[in-house]
């Protein structure tokens, strides 16, 4: 009795670690898809990486700034909402007259160049003074509106957070 208890109990661990690697290796799979997604927006829309030069200092495109700033009000509400990250698709392909595609590849790049600033609280200034230098103020009000629809379907006003982006972003645009 006790060598078919010891049996059992190798098979179930054995089963268990097996599952795990496969587990690890779905994960790794994943990992490497979503690494993949971000180099073909990057490619989309132009963006090259160049040793010691920051991402955000190599954004040629204001729609680049603009997705990745609102992909980092995203991120500053407590806990974002999937309505939330569709108005950010959304106001990107409405204002910038873009496919669906597109803009949830801008999204993607968005968050790539968020989290390379370290948090969406770093995020802001920097990409608003970037934006500033790429359009200056000319793409403000798009801006705004994105930024508008994403609080309106999360709690519907400002977290203090955003409130503070959203000075920052001013900053930034020179507005204030």
């Amino acid at each position: 009795m006790p060598f078919i208890l010891g049996a059992l109990a190798l098979l179930a661990g054995a089963w268990f670690w097996l599952h795990r690697a496969r587990n690890a290796a779905h994960m790794t799979s994943d990992l490497l898809d979503m690494a993949a997604d971000v180099r073909a927006a990057a490619r989309r829309f132009g963006f090259r990486r160049q040793v010691n030069v920051h991402p955000v200092e190599q954004i040629e495109d204001p729609k680049v700034a603009i997705a990745a700033i609102g992909v980092s009000f995203l991120e500053l509400d407590d806990y974002p909402t999937a309505e939330q990250r569709d108005a950010l698709v959304r106001g990107l392909r409405d204002g910038f007259h873009v496919s669906h595609k597109d803009s949830e590849e801008l999204v993607v790049l968005g968050r790539w160049i968020m989290t390379q600033c370290g948090d969406a609280a770093q995020a802001v200034p920097r990409l608003s003074r970037k934006l500033y230098k790429l359009s200056g103020q000319r793409d403000f009000n798009a801006l705004v509106e994105i930024v508008q629809d994403i609080a309106k379907y999360g709690k519907g006003e400002f977290t203090s957070a955003q409130r503070s982006a959203l000075e920052d972003l001013q900053r930034g645009l020179k507005l204030a």
